[in-house]
């Protein structure tokens, strides 16, 4: 199955004022989540903009994809309340099935096509009023929500999603685009991003009559009962916190890179931040 990796790096730069560039952990996640999803699953490429492929391609990371495709330089949705933004357009240019991967997110092992679901993600998740709130909480211009849209159901977590339905899959992102294209929000940096992002998909699977089910839930993810995946996006800042915690992970990881790609020792050694750990 195809799978893609996303980035748009308008949000980094805007927030920072900075050239494009990420943290140690993070390099070392998106080698190993695009490396396995290879080994494990078929290809993976990465969809982003010039800035980010520039930082790949300088740091010799081109090769852990099959490809990189340039397409999300002319991204038009506020960068600063949609964050996420470039992860509804690249996916709105690809065809099902897909699976799009964070790139802290490590798939171990092979999924089953034949298993799963019109749309599959890896939880639900509850909707707190603070995060997820309701309909009239949401204002735009020249868009409207579908009169049967179902706000009742769970929020998917697309860390990690496969679209096995193409109709879905053009709905869904066609639906999540207008939404941010026509809300003139200027300062919610949360809730109108998760809502595209993750509460309309399920909302759109239902208007269409399409499936949507989960590899795993909350607890089982929470308590490290499942084996399957790796997803590093709550540690993050207690790696930023705690260097002891960040040098031992990344460590960990540029071991288990070298034990199953050892080709990728000249890569790593080649990257200025991981100097420390090699």
């Amino acid at each position: 199955m195809d799978a893609i990796h996303i980035n748009w790096t308008k949000p980094f730069t805007n927030r920072t004022n900075r050239p494009y560039e990420t943290e140690d952990f993070e390099i070392l996640t998106t080698i190993l989540s695009a490396l396995t999803w290879r080994k494990m699953n078929g290809s993976i490429t990465m969809v982003c903009d010039s800035a980010a492929a520039a930082f790949y391609r300088a740091n010799g990371l081109n090769v852990i994809w099959d490809k990189i495709d340039v397409c999300l330089d002319d991204v038009d949705v506020n960068a600063d309340v949609f964050w996420a933004g470039g992860k509804l357009f690249a996916l709105a240019k690809q065809t099902a099935p897909i699976a799009m991967i964070d790139t802290d997110f490590i798939m171990w092992e092979k999924v089953n096509e034949a298993e799963l679901s019109d749309v599959t993600v890896i939880h639900f998740e509850e909707l707190a009023p603070h995060i997820y709130p309701p309909r009239e909480f949401f204002h735009a211009t020249d868009y409207e929500f579908p009169q049967d849209f179902d706000w009742t159901k769970k929020a998917c977590n697309t860390a990690f999603c496969i679209i096995k339905n193409e109709e879905l899959l053009r709905y869904y992102t066609d639906e999540a685009i207008n939404f941010m294209r026509h809300t003139d929000e200027k300062n919610d940096r949360l809730a109108y991003m998760v809502f595209a992002e993750q509460r309309m998909l399920p909302m759109c699977a239902a208007r269409l009559g399409m499936t949507v089910s989960a590899f795993s839930d909350m607890p089982s993810l929470f308590k490290g009962g499942d084996t399957r995946f790796t997803h590093t996006w709550g540690m993050k800042q207690q790696m930023r916190d705690n260097d002891a915690l960040r040098y031992d992970f990344c460590k960990r990881c540029i071991r288990r890179i070298l034990t199953d790609y050892p080709y990728m020792e000249s890569v790593l050694t080649g990257i200025k931040c991981l100097e420390r750990y090699m």
